[in-house]
């Protein structure tokens, strides 16, 4: 029974509790404490939170502002629930998101202002609407936010610098501000290359504590990194020894802070300065590799992992290809492009996720499988092999390394169980759930602890990853790889078994793949360690996620183009239907030539719209040749091939990819289809070139010089290039030959030398004006004659800036005859006849009347034509005269003598009286000399090869000389004179008989009286001296040769 006291004691208590709900009922809003100093430009969040309240999770937020200019009146700003909350003012940039609120949690949020504005000073209130049953506490919160300018100013001088490895950098960056309140500044530098993240080198905070960068940490520590203070505003970066690595862009940024009256520093804004390039040059090019594991014994299912780092300096700019080997056998090869290729045995347990070859880093490599047998137990290793990248980019390897070997044991399982996975839902479409169980039998005791994993392979891919975990002392841990299914997944697990069921909702095809448990077997040892005793892999559950129904429609019409080059190629792609107008496309280009097998791809645009050029366009390089374009509704995509090329001829279609968003936020590809073909023909210029046609003959004498004209009467293009090329028909060759050739780039080429000959230094090849050449031919010979003409080759510049030849035509011959003079040799035919007595002399001239050149030479030859008797008695036979020809002397071309029989040496005196005038003079004559002579004459020039011819030989007429025998001297003359004989013998022989008788005693007396004369005188008679020819300069050398008996004067 309770006593009065204690029953006081109990009411009061009840009255405490009372007050103690109502208290902990009251709603109270909290606002950011203000005064707040913001700089103008900058993003700024206020927070507010609401506590205390009753209703729903969810609190409606309203904020509102109180400008200095009206402090009492209240100007709403935005509302977590209502979009017509905002005022005119701020309702623009309330929709553009330019003024927002960020619902951190139920009760709590963050206003936002991406760009303050210097009129967004003032007062800020943070009002909650009611939700209690009545009112009670605090429902708004107000806060100062003053805006002021920003003066914060980052400035570095922008440069570009190229140091060599181990040399110092040192980089200067000026900052400075003019803030009226009080506030800090922070300084840090980094660096950054190509795309990667910024590597920040060193920092002084607002509290002016130096602190470097975890990749520069250790070379701060050894005084490598400083940054010093060299002025008021100016700090100094310096680094000590560069490393190939440091290259990259270095740049300072700043922030400037302020207190806010929460203690609580915040970066009002922060800039970062111009960048400065640094290039470093490695020097060093040795590598060293080692390799790295945990340990040396496994239990059969557990994990390793083999760690290959490569020590080097310069790496990313390097070449480095890594092979892993097991027993000496090939497990896997990653080239520089760290695409791993396994061998057979290994490549299956690649796919099947229970092994992995990947490159973690620059230079670490990994081998990890994760699920060992007993036949893993070997040694292990890598080798690194460094590649150099030649010009055509190939690689070809250089230096290779190797560490030790490392061993290991795979020890065999202490117990053994069977895991299976079902589900009673294999395909399920958008938006559905379904169940995965794992079961395992046998059933284990409760302090045997089972862990049961899911383990997912998203469909398309060859690798496994975990998906959740109920480990073995009863926790759920989730796979980092997939946070998405944590939201739509539930995982339990039944306490009569371990089975464990994983149920997903709302599916996507995000979810589609394969799923298989994986249980393992522990034991707590004495020491709170855990052993595993053995591990399951289950069966492979496939569940596919179906997908829409398609509507997707392109336009297969067919057409045909057909244009000249250097001319835009207009391509179109239409799409007719679309499953959903939230639908994206991705368009994909091809070209199909005849030669291949399959269409190639000239350019894919995703369905985010962005470019990926195909191997076409770069092997053909159209790159900058493309011109993409999609019209405003969003159906139709144009492709233009700019400056057409007549390779770009071919059928061109679009593959279209419909994509669309899957429930979990991820976009798909839902259908694809193929448009109809447009068959395009580049063409190239229509063939405008013609040369003339005009057969022409050309007669001219040899030694004259010769000009043979080719005409271009028109071509295809101005800009176009000609080459000229000349070929000749020689009479009795049956093919024509080559003469010379006139490139493109003026350069020229003559024939087969062995085929021109002389000819090719006669000729001479010119261009007076465009479309007209001339070839000249110097000094012709008879061997030019032949027919000759010429071919023309266009050449045309493509889009591509490459020259190819468009057409050729041939002029029309041009028969050329080159001939000798006419011979035109005229020599003097007069009849003379000429006595003279014994021992004394006679000339024998040759005159050349007319010659056939000024240029021409002569050859001279006298000639002695003797009569002789050919009968006996004159009284019986007639008397038959046969002219006997004998050479009396030669005189050739190059004044060459070549004198007649012995008879005439000594006795011949040769004269050029004139260069159609020549004497030759008989010395001593005697009775044998008698006879008659004669002149041959032979007319030489010279070709333009400096070979002598023959052009035309005359022969003069005769001159019958007789030479008086000194005994008998009335005889000869009588008998040398016919007219005389005739008076003397036979006119007065009827009527003088007297006379003649007394003439033939008188002749008869002189006779007798010769004789005794000859007697006195008889030495001269008896001993003659023999004569002999000596030929003297003097004599040689025309105009005047002389030969006397026994010399040359």
């Amino acid at each position: 029974m309770r006593t009065p006291r204690s029953l006081l004691a109990s009411l009061l208590l009840l009255l405490f509790l009372l007050l103690l709900g109502m208290v902990v009922a009251q709603r109270h809003v909290a606002v950011q404490e203000g005064p707040l100093y913001r700089t103008e430009g900058s993003h700024v969040t206020l927070w507010c939170k609401v506590s205390g309240y009753q209703g729903p999770a969810e609190q409606t937020f309203q904020w509102s502002i109180y400008l200095p200019s009206a402090s009492e009146r209240e100007v709403q700003i935005v509302s977590t629930a209502d979009p017509s909350f905002p005022y005119a003012i701020y309702t623009q940039r309330v929709r553009a998101q330019e003024i927002y609120v960020e619902r951190v949690q139920g009760d709590a949020v963050l206003l936002h202002i991406t760009e303050l504005q210097d009129r967004d000073a003032g007062e800020y209130e943070c009002h909650t609407p009611n939700t209690d049953e009545r009112y009670f506490g605090s429902y708004s919160a107000k806060t100062n936010l003053t805006v002021i300018p920003d003066s914060l100013r980052v400035t570095a001088v922008p440069q570009t610098l190229h140091r060599v490895e181990r040399d110092s950098l040192e980089l200067k960056c000026e900052v400075s501000k003019s803030t009226a309140q009080h506030s800090h500044v922070s300084i840090a530098w980094y660096r950054q290359r190509g795309g990667e993240a910024p590597v920040e080198i060193i920092s002084l905070s607002r509290d002016f504590v130096l602190r470097a960068g975890g990749t520069y940490a250790q070379r701060h520590a050894t005084g490598d990194v400083r940054l010093d203070k060299v002025g008021e505003t100016t700090s100094k970066l310096t680094i000590y020894n560069l490393h190939p690595s440091d290259q990259g862009e270095f740049y300072c940024e700043a922030a400037e802070w302020i207190q806010d009256p929460d203690n609580s520093w915040y970066a009002m804004t922060r800039k970062r300065s111009q960048g400065t390039i640094v290039n470093v040059q490695a020097t060093d090019k040795e590598f060293s590799v080692r390799l790295e594991t945990e340990k040396r014994m496994y239990i059969v299912g557990e994990p390793v992992e083999f760690r290959c780092i490569l020590e080097a300096q310069n790496i990313p700019d390097r070449y480095f290809s890594i092979s892993w080997a097991f027993n000496s056998s090939l497990i896997a090869n990653l080239g520089p492009n760290a695409v791993p290729v396994l061998n057979n045995e290994f490549a299956q347990r690649e796919a099947l996720g229970q092994l992995k070859v990947a490159k973690e880093s620059d230079n670490v490599f990994v081998l990890k499988i994760y699920r060992l047998r007993l036949e893993d137990s070997g040694k292990y290793n890598c080798r690194v092999t460094e590649r150099e990248k030649t010009v055509t980019g190939d690689f070809i390897d250089k230096e290779s390394k190797r560490p030790k070997n490392i061993p290991i044991t795979v020890l065999p399982l202490k117990a053994g169980f069977a895991v299976t996975a079902i589900s009673r839902t294999p395909g399920v479409t958008y938006n559905e759930s379904f169940d995965l169980q794992c079961i395992i039998k046998p059933h284990y005791p409760s302090w045997v602890p089972v862990s049961v994993t899911w383990r997912f392979q998203p469909a398309g891919s060859s690798e496994f990853h975990d998906l959740v975990t109920f480990t073995r002392d009863g926790g759920v841990q989730w796979g980092d790889r997939y946070l998405g299914f944590r939201t739509r997944t539930a995982i339990e697990k039944a306490e009569s078994s371990n089975n464990v069921r994983l149920s997903i909702s709302r599916a996507s095809d995000t979810e589609a793949g394969k799923y298989q448990c994986v249980a393992e077997l522990w034991r707590k040892n004495y020491n709170s360690s855990w052993t595993r005793l053995a591990d399951r892999t289950s069966n492979l559950l496939e569940i596919r996620v179906l997908r829409p129904v398609t509507k997707l429609q392109v336009s297969k019409s067919k057409r045909s183009i057909t244009l000249v080059e250097n001319r835009p190629i207009p391509l179109n792609c239409s799409v007719k239907s679309q499953t959903s107008p939230d639908s994206h496309f991705a368009v994909l280009w091809y070209v199909h030539k005849p030669s291949d097998a399959d269409g190639k791809l000239i350019l894919k645009t995703t369905h985010s719209s962005a470019f990926e050029y195909g191997t076409y366009a770069e092997e053909e390089g159209l790159r900058g040749r493309l011109q993409f374009e999609r019209s405003a509704s969003g159906g139709l995509f144009s492709l233009t091939v700019q400056r057409a090329e007549v390779r770009d001829s071919g059928s061109y279609y679009c593959h279209v990819e419909e994509w669309l968003l899957s429930p979990n936020h991820a976009w798909y590809k839902l259908a694809e289809e193929v448009s109809g073909r447009t068959e395009v023909t580049v063409k190239q210029p229509d063939n405008r070139l013609h040369v003339n046609q005009t057969h022409r003959n050309i007669t001219v004498l040899e030694n004259q010089w010769v000009t043979l004209e080719c005409q271009v009467s028109s071509r295809t293009s101005p800009s176009s290039q000609l080459q000229v090329e000349w070929y000749v028909w020689r009479p009795g060759h049956p093919e024509k030959e080559a003469v010379v050739r006139l490139s493109r780039q003026s350069t020229l080429r003559y024939g087969d030398p062995a085929t021109l000959g002389d000819v090719r230094g006669r000729l001479h090849l010119e261009s007076p004006s465009p479309g007209l050449y001339l070839l000249s031919i110097q000094n012709a010979t008879v061997q030019d004659s032949g027919a000759y003409d010429c071919r023309v080759e266009e050449w045309l510049l493509d889009p591509s800036d490459r020259w190819y030849k468009r057409a050729e035509d041939l002029s029309g011959l041009t028969t050329l005859i080159v001939k000798r003079p006419e011979p035109t040799l005229q020599v003097d035919t007069a009849t003379a006849n000429l006595t003279v007595q014994e021992k004394e002399s006679f000339q024998l001239d040759c005159n050349i009347l007319s010659r056939s050149s000024p240029e021409s030479h002569f050859a001279v030859t006298w000639y002695n034509l003797r009569a002789k008797e050919a009968g006996g008695h004159a009284e019986e036979e007639e008397k038959e005269e046969e002219e006997e020809r004998e050479v009396v002397l030669s005189v050739g071309l190059d004044a060459i003598f070549s004198p007649g029989t012995g008879r005439w040496q000594d006795r011949l005196c040769f004269q050029r009286l004139s260069a159609v005038l020549f004497r030759l003079s008989v010395l001593q004559a005697g009775g044998a000399d008698s006879g008659n002579y004669s002149c041959r004459v032979e007319e030489w020039l010279v070709n333009p090869n400096g070979v002598w011819y023959r052009l035309a030989e005359e022969e003069s007429g005769t001159v019958a000389v007789h030479v008086q025998d000194a005994g008998s001297t009335l005889q000869s003359v009588i008998c040398s004179n016919d007219a005389l004989f005739y008076f003397v013998f036979f006119y007065p022989f009827p009527i003088f008989g007297i006379l003649i008788i007394t003439i033939l005693l008188v002749r008869f007396k002189s006779r007798n009286s010769s004789k005794n004369s000859e007697g006195k005188n008889g030495v001269p008679l008896l001993w003659i001296k023999e004569p002999h020819l000596n030929y003297s300069p003097t004599c040689l050398e025309p105009p005047v040769l002389s030969i006397h008996p026994g010399t040359i004067d």
